[in-house]
């Protein structure tokens, strides 16, 4: 797929830049603006999670990372492979791709703009929702992060860089049983596992990556014990004409069914509910295989494991769709929005969850156990 695409090096480095110069409006301006009892406010992308970070500071942090900091970085990030690229600076070139390989999955563009979808949607009955000056921006720019996201690798630099004589030589005769090979998890070049570092982007090679299973198994289990409080306790709470009306994700997702909002409903119980236990299903799965040295099935666990690393970032949904309602409903007005302390536990899941699917070297899916 990457030596087959239709957008070249050259061609991603100007959506980078164009991504970039869309970022500041899309940022910067306001989203939507509603009209509530004849008071206009409006929202940009971090003004729910700048307000959240005096009362729930890792539910706001996490936000502000998902939906800005971290696309930033990408986008820079790229420009600076580019550089290294030009500059034929292999270590530069290690420390940016490297930086890619590991921000792509928490770049959350296209979370939040789904989820700014469903936070109109749910106060579309008592005010007015008119789209705004940075709303376009936004669009495109998810738009582009969707094509670099689609297309941008590690391996496609590596392949452009310049290889020393010795390095070329090797990775084209690379030759020997498949014990005694070993892929680099950065740039991908097969190579004789006896090198202790890569021979061409120069990261440490490892046979199988150190105590995955262990890693993987902590972060999966801190999630299962997080997930209960995240669904028990209120994750939002909302004051309005003296009542206090608080909500989990379920009580949410039943209130919008009362309210006929069947397509809202059914995405947040899909992203809030299914996927965040699917993810625990599935990882414990593909380590119990791995556990008990199962050796059929090994595709199906193959693309359920890509499944988990695609699906992971849709479970932040919910935590958007807060930072959204804090920001467009006037706090100490007649309407109060506030996040409940299940926010905080669900925020973990998916921290853990995605943390878990990283830390799992899907090598040992494919293992010979019988050699083993």
């Amino acid at each position: 797929m990457i030596k087959n695409s239709s957008i070249s090096l050259s061609g991603e480095l100007a959506i980078a830049i164009a991504a970039l110069v869309l970022f500041i409006p899309a940022q910067l301006y306001p989203l939507v603006t509603i009209n509530l009892f004849g008071v206009p406010f409006s929202t940009t992308v971090t003004s729910g999670s700048v307000v959240l970070l005096d009362t729930f500071p890792f539910v706001g942090t996490l936000v502000i990372f998902c939906v800005a900091i971290a696309p930033l970085l990408y986008l820079l990030t790229i420009l600076a492979s580019h550089f290294s690229l030009f500059i034929r600076n292999a270590t530069a070139l290690r420390y940016s791709t490297k930086i890619l390989k590991y921000i792509r999955h928490w770049v959350m563009v296209d979370v939040f703009l789904v989820s700014l979808a469903v936070g109109c949607f749910k106060v579309r009955d008592f005010a007015e929702v008119s789209p705004d000056a940075g709303l376009l921006s936004f669009v495109l720019l998810q738009i582009l992060t969707a094509v670099l996201l689609s297309r941008v690798s590690p391996k496609r630099y590596w392949d452009a860089f310049v290889q020393s004589n010795e390095a070329r030589e090797e990775s084209n005769e690379v030759k020997g049983e498949e014990e005694t090979l070993t892929a680099c998890k950065l740039c991908g070049l097969t190579q004789h596992s006896d090198h202790e570092h890569c021979i061409r982007c120069g990261t440490k090679t490892e046979h199988r990556v150190f105590q995955s299973i262990q890693k993987t198994w902590a972060s999966l289990l801190a999630a299962v014990v997080f997930i209960f409080p995240a669904n028990f306790y209120p994750i939002s709470i909302l004051l309005t004409n003296g009542k206090r009306l608080e909500d989990t994700i379920f009580s949410g997702v039943a209130s919008l069914i009362k309210q006929g909002m069947y397509g809202i409903a059914i995405i947040i119980f899909t992203a809030s509910i299914i996927v965040p236990v699917a993810k625990i299903i599935c990882l414990a799965y593909i380590l119990l295989c791995i556990h008990f040295k199962v050796e059929s099935g090994r595709k199906l666990r193959m693309k359920l494991y890509r499944f988990v690393k695609w699906i992971g970032k849709w479970s932040m949904m919910d935590l958007c769709v807060i930072a959204i309602m804090v920001s467009l409903i006037d706090r100490g007005n007649l309407l109060d929005f506030t996040p409940g302390p299940g926010a905080i536990a669900f925020g973990l899941v998916v921290v853990l969850t995605m943390i878990a699917a990283e830390s799992l070297d899907s090598r040992l899916i494919w293992d010979k156990y019988e050699q083993r």
